[in-house]
């Protein structure tokens, strides 16, 4: 049986198309730009992906499998639809052929989701469970951001954007999970939720299906987790960031080193690589699932100590000319401003130098332009690029008393305006959601010699 992906470039579906393989199924896909870490794993895999929509190649496929991001009007959904090609959502196909029967751990929340689902997987491995997963990145520890295991267990990071152009249901109400982890909750993917209130129906909906024998895990320093809560729940709660659940001290002020408790008591203490108060909260969701999944605490903080992190997040990406160069996902006010915070808590009194492309939907709409400048405020230099079509005025969004940012309107002059001002022992902190037109390693290449 041959699949074909529309729109195997992203980190869910090309994960899908991993497992669809890993499956023994034969595999193609289509997509626009795709850019590494998808497209390294992809050709790795031995899938073949065809650049753009003009059609889909090669004789008919058994069944198309459609991303959220393809509309009416795309070359290869008109086709499919006028062929009579049989076709499916990513999230159904996956509920369908991969999760069903299966006991699965899904990650929701604004922020964090690909963080605790890698932390959830590799307690698992660790405990020797062999889980298979579905990540929205690509955990260090494995390589990879999608496997597929002869084990009950899997994995799987759970979004809240919608399923398809067919399908407006968020994609996490198609996985029927066990085990719920709700990370926080705030207003995001302004291009087809409204506010805060029509995405918090959306994680209601996602609690009415986790039977009453599986667990919610849930932030309860979380105002908006606590309102989804409040409109029902069927499911046992156990919370995180809460005297009654999960909670941390931090033993450094980086968050390589805190203690944790339960209900009161202490449980142990955990040294680890990563670095934030952010990833501490993080480490609290992922102990408490694990737990009900039947890894010992103990055995599940051992394997927080070897966990060695997710590709994009606070990666080092290079150093050259002294300067030490890295790579992260963040793309929403609240992670800029706790990836910062993070590196600024680990590398101070070194200059942290923030440069931000607002590439998400929802921040090229600029619903997030007010909040975008207090951001970036942490930083020592901040350098944002603006995008001819960004529709809003962002030297005015990032402009402030104290605030020490500039905009550039073409990648070619935001690299000489970091390289001008650069000096041996900086810390270069590259956010954004995309490839970024390869700035990382162009900034690399203008700094000088690399080590």
């Amino acid at each position: 049986m041959r699949i074909h992906i529309l729109g195997i470039g992203g980190t869910f579906m090309g994960g899908l198309a991993l497992l669809a393989r890993a499956s023994g199924l034969d595999v193609t896909g289509s997509d626009r730009g795709v850019y590494p870490p998808m497209s390294d794993q992809l050709r790795a895999s031995g899938i073949a992906v065809t650049e753009g929509y003009e059609r889909l190649p090669g004789p008919a496929p058994d069944l198309v499998v459609i991303g959220n991001a393809l509309s009416r009007g795309n070359p290869a959904v008109e086709e499919v639809l006028n062929a009579g090609i049989p076709y499916v959502s990513g999230p159904q196909w996956l509920a369908e052929h991969v999760l069903r029967g299966r006991f699965v751990i899904a990650v929701a929340g604004t922020h964090g989701k690909t963080t605790v689902t890698s932390l959830v997987t590799w307690i698992l491995e660790t405990a020797g469970l062999d889980p298979g997963f579905l990540i929205g990145g690509v955990p260090q520890d494995f390589g990879v951001s999608a496997r597929l295991t002869a084990s009950r267990f899997f994995v799987v990071e759970a979004d809240e954007y919608d399923t398809a152009f067919f399908d407006k249901r968020a994609k996490f109400v198609h996985y029927r999970p066990q085990v719920a982890i709700l990370n926080n909750l705030e207003y995001d993917h302004a291009d087809i939720y409204p506010d805060l209130a029509s995405i918090s129906r959306q994680f209601q909906h996602l609690l009415r299906i986790v039977p009453g024998t599986g667990l919610i895990v849930a932030n309860g320093a979380d105002a908006a987790i606590a309102d989804v809560l409040a409109a029902g729940v069927w499911t046992p709660v156990e919370y995180f960031s809460r005297a009654d659940g999960w909670e941390a001290d931090l033993l450094a002020a980086d968050g390589s080193a805190f203690r944790v408790r339960f209900a009161g008591t202490e449980i142990g203490t955990v040294r680890w690589s990563l670095a934030g108060a952010h990833n501490v909260t993080n480490a609290l969701a992922a102990l408490g699932a694990s737990r009900f999944a039947g890894v010992p605490p103990a055995v599940a903080m051992q394997a927080l100590a070897t966990f060695r992190g997710v590709k994009r997040r606070l990666e080092v990406y290079g150093n050259a000319g002294g300067v030490t160069v890295y790579d992260d996902f963040a793309h929403h006010p609240t992670a800029i401003r706790a990836t910062i915070e993070a590196l600024k808590a680990r590398v101070a009194p070194a200059r942290i130098l923030a440069v931000l492309e607002p590439r998400s939907n929802t921040m090229r709409q600029g619903v997030h332009r007010e909040t975008l400048g207090p951001s970036l405020a942490l930083a020592d230099a901040a350098y944002v690029y603006a995008p001819p079509d960004i529709g809003w005025d962002v030297e005015a969004a990032v402009a402030g008393p104290g605030r020490r940012a500039r905009v550039y309107h073409t990648h070619e002059a935001l690299i000489a305006g970091i390289v001008a001002d650069a000096r041996p022992g900086d810390h270069v902190l590259i956010m954004s959601n995309g490839g970024f037109a390869g700035l990382h390693g162009r900034l690399l290449a203008a700094l000088g010699p690399t080590s």
